[in-house]
């Protein structure tokens, strides 16, 4: 018989499924040959045919039983996996003789052995206080010796266990933290512990043991097709080297790809990965489920649905489809899940399966709200990485953008990368949220992020490659074509300024000159490129690793970047907003007048100090999330002039408001009749703001020589319900009026340009009031 890594007589695999199947096939054979052999070695049971000799058997008696647990009761033992053996007794005398006629064999034959002698008492007891031997003895299989001896012990230990759940649980949860920390996960090692890394093997074994105490259902279809393919690496492992590590070295990669009938060591890790990834989501929905199960219980009746956006609800601790969903939106699918990220909570599962199976996706190319919720997405920073692989597991992203399936759990095979390829781009734009002020298109700058690499998937230099992947899907995405191009200049030199930076002299005009060359590739936005690529060079170098990226080239690289802008002309802020016909004609046409049609508001009043702002207010009033604002103020006579409003502003979730209404209620506002400020404040303190949840600090800049008739204030801050109200508020507390102003929100980001004046109409010179004003507004938004 095979007792130890007897493996040389298994034939050499020459497919894939075949190689699998002989492995498993080998395993259960093992299983059974061992059963045989060992149920021999008790008492009163026959010797196999072929088992070492051993003294004669003591008298039989129904009080012994022989159990296995671990990899063996599982019937997963691989070549160099160890016997875990309890020899079970009710208190007999020579249970010591006994124990050597077991165990001295099992030594003799070359097999690792743990091994332990109680009673059921005995076993019970020690399963209470040493996690180790609850959770083999859960899954204890009897080979031979007493039936009701071994039940009796089974259900002792599952009664402990699940009377003890919640205590337990926090144990087990904390231990399995203690060793992803210890072995990193599995996924993005290029030299993975099958067993022990997050993701690994015994990260099922936990769900099965988490299952038994009957908090959460036992592992799926898919997860446990992911652990047959990760036992199967294990034992190929084994049965190549000859040993008993878990670890899958570099050097022995290609080996065992060979035995698994894989194409060569990068298919392994990629057939590893997206086991691993599948294991360690499932792992995520597992502990999520626990934590809820170890809250502070809830009275009967009190599940609490909370609105968190359009589409979402927060039920339980989870984001679920709202009721009103509407599955043929081709953005709601992803609108749900930037709610999820920015609430800093998890897609339910079945909410996952139900967008999979049911929800839209965009058509090509995207419609402008499918591509701003991508955005929006993004712009979640770290807490977006939980969200997109909720989607990644279900098969959303690749039907969302199909050039994903290239890079999806590529590996680097770069010791400077910790993560696969797609890991890296995903990590990349969560970094480049904490960048979104250093730029003027927060969207170009998450979007570039994300497919910075997405030429890895293609042969060749993948800057050239992926460049031009990048141009195709930014107008499947639905960027205008100038956008397009600047995506398309991003991924091809996202290596320039990294690279310049430090094999360069900076100060070399040469060097400043290679930037602007690359820069001038798009014609009319060469400073906003090379901002573009300053910051996409941080979140690249910092999802990378720390020794790809560090102080000192982070300075080199800002440093050089600030030199190519100096030696650029232009700037990005928009024109000062002018009155266009149709506006005019309103406001002559009634000096208070309100049109509300669809998404779009427009406002024309007798100017008035704060009408920016309230008017602002009763949109998110109103629920209203304002999309785009431009304001100007125009004068008509010597006593004043007339401002004209126009908003887009679309429902924060659920239906749009009455037309009605909301232009009743602006009527009101322009009457003095409406306190805009008390209610939103209400509403405010009614929002409840969740910690851990990554924003991006604020910022306010005070844009010089961009007007020669105002003050250009430029603030760029995370979009939030009243942020426009807040805004207006601090500058007119400051004492400052808006003449004009152009707000733009991009995904999650408001990116807003105001023209301020002074009481008396002039341009604000004081630097002590524009630094008040400065203030204030910073106040007002954090």
């Amino acid at each position: 018989m095979v007792l130890a890594h007897g493996t040389a007589g298994e034939p050499a695999a020459r497919t894939t499924d075949t190689a699998r199947a002989a492995l498993a096939a080998a395993r259960a054979a093992r299983a059974d040959e061992l059963d045989r052999w060992l149920a021999g070695l008790l008492p009163a049971a026959p010797n196999t045919p072929g088992a070492p000799a051993r003294p004669a058997p003591a008298p039989a008696t129904g009080d012994l039983a022989l159990i296995t647990v671990g990899s063996h009761a599982r019937r997963e033992l691989t070549p160099g996996g160890d016997l875990d053996l309890v020899l079970l007794h009710r208190g007999r005398d020579d249970i010591a003789q006994i124990a050597d006629r077991v165990w001295y064999p099992v030594w003799d034959s070359g097999l690792r052995l743990d091994h332990s002698v109680r009673t059921v008492h005995e076993a019970r007891d020690v399963a209470r206080t040493d996690m180790k031997a609850a959770l083999g003895l859960l899954s204890a299989r009897r080979i031979a010796g007493e039936h009701a001896l071994v039940d009796e012990l089974r259900a002792g230990v599952l009664a402990d266990w699940r009377t003890d759940a919640r205590r337990r649980l926090g144990e087990l949860a904390d231990l399995c933290r203690e060793r992803w920390e210890t072995q990193g996960e599995l996924a993005f090692l290029l030299e993975p512990d099958l067993k022990d890394a997050r993701g690994g093997l015994r990260d099922v074994h936990v769900m099965q043991a988490v299952a038994a105490s009957w908090i959460a259902a036992a592992p799926d279809a898919r997860v446990r097709a992911a652990h047959d393919t990760l036992l199967d690496v294990r034992h190929a492992l084994h049965q190549t080297t000859g040993r008993s590590s878990d670890r899958l070295v570099l050097q022995e990669q290609q080996a065992v790809a060979h035995a698994l009938g894989l194409l060569d060591a990068d298919q392994l890790l990629r057939t590893t990965t997206e086991a691993a990834r599948t294991i360690a989501h499932a792992s995520d929905q597992l502990w999520h489920r626990v934590a809820r199960f170890r809250a502070p219980r809830r009275a009967p009746g009190t599940v609490e649905r909370r609105p968190v956006g359009d589409g979402a609800v927060e039920q339980d601790g989870e984001v679920v489809l709202a009721r009103n969903a509407d599955l043929a939106d081709p953005a709601l699918l992803l609108r749900v899940a930037a709610a999820a990220a920015h609430a800093g909570l998890p897609l339910a599962p079945a909410t996952v399966d139900r967008l999979a199976a049911h929800a839209a996706l965009p058509p090509t190319p995207w419609p402008a709200t499918a591509r701003d919720a991508l955005v929006n997405l993004l712009g979640a920073g770290p807490a977006a990485i939980g969200v997109w692989e909720a989607l990644d597991q279900a098969g959303l992203i690749v039907r969302l953008i199909p050039d994903w399936e290239r890079v999806r759990n590529r590996p680097q095979r770069n010791p400077f990368h910790r993560y696969t390829v797609d890991r890296h781009l995903v990590e990349a734009a969560a970094g480049a949220a904490a960048l979104i002020r250093d730029v003027a298109r927060p969207d170009l700058l998450l979007v570039g992020a994300l497919l910075h690499d997405i030429g890895k998937g293609w042969p060749g230099d993948h800057s050239v490659s992926g460049a031009v992947v990048a141009r195709d899907l930014g107008a499947r995405l639905g960027f205008p074509p100038g956008d397009a191009q600047v995506l398309e200049a991003l991924v091809r030199h996202h290596l320039l300024l990294p690279e310049a930076a430090t094999r360069r002299d900076i100060t070399d005009p040469a060097t400043v000159e290679a930037v602007t060359t690359a820069a001038a590739t798009v014609p009319g936005r060469e400073r906003e490129l090379v901002e573009l690529l300053a910051a996409i060079a941080v979140a690249d170098g910092q999802a990378t690793g720390p020794s790809a990226w560090g102080a000192w080239k982070g300075r080199q690289v800002a440093e050089l970047a600030r030199r190519a802008i100096a030696s650029l002309a232009g700037g990005t802020l928009p024109p000062p907003p002018e009155l266009k016909p149709e506006q005019l004609a309103l406001a002559r046409h009634d000096g208070a007048a309100v049109r509300v049609s669809g998404t779009r508001i427009t406002i024309a009043a007798p100017d008035r100090p704060g009408l920016l702002w309230r008017a602002a207010g009763v949109l998110a009033l109103h629920r209203l999330a304002v999309r785009t604002a431009r304001t100007v103020s125009s004068p008509t006579s010597a006593e004043g002039g007339t401002a004209v409003l126009d908003f887009t502003a679309v429902p924060e979730y659920g239906s749009p408001p009455d037309p009605a209404l909301l232009e009743a209620d602006l009527r009101r506002m322009l009457a003095g009749r409406l306190d805009v400020a008390e209610r939103l404040e209400k509403r405010a303190r009614s929002v409840r703001q969740r910690p851990g949840v990554h924003v991006a600090p604020p910022r306010v800049t005070l844009v010089e020589e961009a007007s020669a008739t105002a003050t250009v204030f430029e603030v760029r801050a995370a979009d939030r319900p009243g942020l426009l109200w807040r805004i207006g508020q601090a500058l007119g507390v400051a004492g400052l009026q808006v003449r004009a102003a152009q707000v733009d929100t991009l995904g999650a980001e408001a990116v807003d340009v105001f023209y301020i004046v002074d009481e008396s109409g002039d341009p604000v010179t004081d630097p002590d009031v524009l630094a008040e004003a400065r203030t204030k507004v910073l106040a007002a938004l954090t």
